[in-house]
């Protein structure tokens, strides 16, 4: 017994001295170097990444101006992103045009310009407010079902089926859904600006003390020409980030059900920045072309 107790303490003290053993320390120029190796192979995949996106965006466009295109495959797909995504805008616009308008109520009481309301409502809801939460929600819904079917596809050999009977995969596959996000995000939008207003008039009713004609007068007065170009440029602008970000990704997924999985989380993450990146762009630019139309 007493020698089994020194082999275990001759053996735990070996182990605790190997765990304890100090690596031999990397200076500063190793370290240096290998943080920019890091930064360079990390740039590359982008720079990568990026122009297989344009390439297969623009394969996306010449496919989309070609002849052929599958009827039954758009409308299903008109139905699913537009009739599927009805409810999830209805929700978004009315919640986020009530928050909105109470939050600046409360600013404008102070002010006493609570008459103003309607105006910075119709301003902020057409311009901003109604395409980025359209978009967003549609990144989040559609761009990441897109995605998963299509990963699913080519994980199970289904487009290397389409190709081998002679069937453009991109035609079949990715245009339809293109043309029915083209169309439905526009529609969705429009429909999540009236929604935002209505909520918006609820709140000027019932806690702002704001009249009816009070608050729409100057709302309607805003529905000038600029601020509706821009409201559906912006949609329109990210129904093609959405297809573009959604079926790349679709196409692209490798490793099976987890790569899908991978594919789908990636597919929203980029169509979300994208979204807000594009309204940015849109936003600096497209005013200084239509200021005098605001």
């Amino acid at each position: 017994m007493k020698y089994i107790f020194q082999f275990l303490s001759i053996l735990l003290y070996k182990v605790f001295l190997t765990s304890c053993e100090v690596r031999p320390k990397m200076d500063c120029k190793e370290r240096t170097l290998l943080i920019f190796k890091a930064i360079n192979r990390g740039l590359k995949h982008f720079a990568y990444s990026c122009q297989e996106m344009f390439f297969f965006s623009v394969r996306m466009c010449f496919a989309f101006f070609s002849r052929r295109i599958y009827v039954a495959e758009t409308m299903e797909q008109m139905y699913l992103i537009g009739i599927g995504s009805l409810f999830l805008i209805v929700l978004t616009g009315i919640f986020a045009g009530q928050g909105f308008a109470f939050a600046f109520s409360m600013e404008l009481i102070d002010f006493g310009a609570k008459n103003y309301l309607g105006r910075i409502m119709s301003i902020s809801i057409i311009r901003e407010l109604g395409p980025v939460l359209t978009g967003l929600m549609m990144a989040a819904r559609v761009a990441s079902g897109i995605t998963a079917e299509i990963g699913a596809m080519k994980a199970s050999n289904q487009i290397d089926a389409m190709v081998a009977f002679g069937i453009d995969p991109l035609k079949k596959l990715a245009v339809p859904r293109m043309i029915a996000l083209i169309v439905m995000v526009p529609a969705l939008t429009i429909l999540c600006d009236i929604i935002a207003l209505i909520g918006g008039w609820v709140v000027s009713i019932f806690i702002t003390h704001v009249t009816s004609t009070m608050y729409w007068s100057p709302a309607f007065e805003k529905m000038v020409f600029g601020n509706l170009f821009i409201g559906i440029v912006k949609p329109i602008a990210f129904s093609f980030v959405i297809a573009f970000v959604a079926c790349y990704k679709g196409f692209t997924s490798e490793g099976g059900t987890k790569g899908v999985g991978k594919a789908t989380t990636e597919s929203v993450v980029l169509s979300s920045i994208l979204i807000l990146l594009v309204n940015f762009i849109i936003t600096k630019f497209v005013f200084g072309l239509i200021k005098g139309y605001l």
